[in-house]
């Protein structure tokens, strides 16, 4: 069985990409969601297990310490990281696995998985990203300036990702979302052995 491929996805807080992928995933059975740890509080709204896996600090600790995590990283005073075992048996078992992560984690799996697809989500605007994050309601007013401000930072790393979507209408963006992973499933790198396959009939 070919092995899955590897999708880091990344984007500034309010850009929509939970709400991509969620769609995504109801599109694409083949398609695995990681979901990552976090020392960050739940929301409202969020699901443990689901959302993320809610950890307390000292817990997120151990599990660096123990070796569990495929990444972490630490932002805006939280930990957040991928947990090893489950993604590195969902590729073997030929998923597609989506990582929502951070620009420091997503670097960090890219040396791990030089070959893994990184994807970058874009705010059509700054204005449109301000409006979105006083929409959610969930944060203060100094929490969202600075989301704002490391949006900025973050905008500088997109260049280092393979593909940029710009996340202006909903539908627009999963659509071209999916359309990246179904490119990515033709590139001849992940098709091992179809050539020769085809030839040794």
């Amino acid at each position: 069985m070919p092995k899955g491929i590897l999708i880091v996805v990344s984007a500034p807080a309010g850009c929509g990409k939970d709400t991509i992928l969620e769609q995504a995933l109801r599109k694409n059975d083949n398609l695995y969601y990681s979901v990552s740890a976090t020392s960050r509080a739940m929301r409202p709204g969020e699901t443990d297990g689901v959302s993320y896996w809610f950890k307390t600090r000292e817990q997120f600790e151990d599990m660096i310490k123990g070796g569990e995590l495929l990444e972490y990283t630490e932002y805006c005073g939280n930990y957040y990281g991928t947990p090893k075992k489950a993604v590195t048996d969902m590729l073997e078992a030929g998923k597609d696995v989506v990582l929502k992560i951070e620009i420091e984690g997503a670097a960090n799996v890219k040396k791990m998985f030089p070959g893994c697809t990184m994807v970058f989500i874009l705010p059509p605007s700054f204005a449109e990203l301000d409006r979105r994050l006083h929409k959610r309601g969930t944060e203060t007013e100094d929490v969202i300036r600075k989301r704002l401000e490391t949006a900025r930072k973050e905008l500088k790393f997109a260049e280092h990702y393979d593909y940029l979507v710009t996340n202006a209408a909903l539908e627009d963006a999963v659509d071209d979302f999916l359309a990246i992973v179904r490119a990515e499933k033709c590139r001849k790198d992940n098709c091992p052995g179809v050539i020769e396959g085809l030839l040794s009939e």
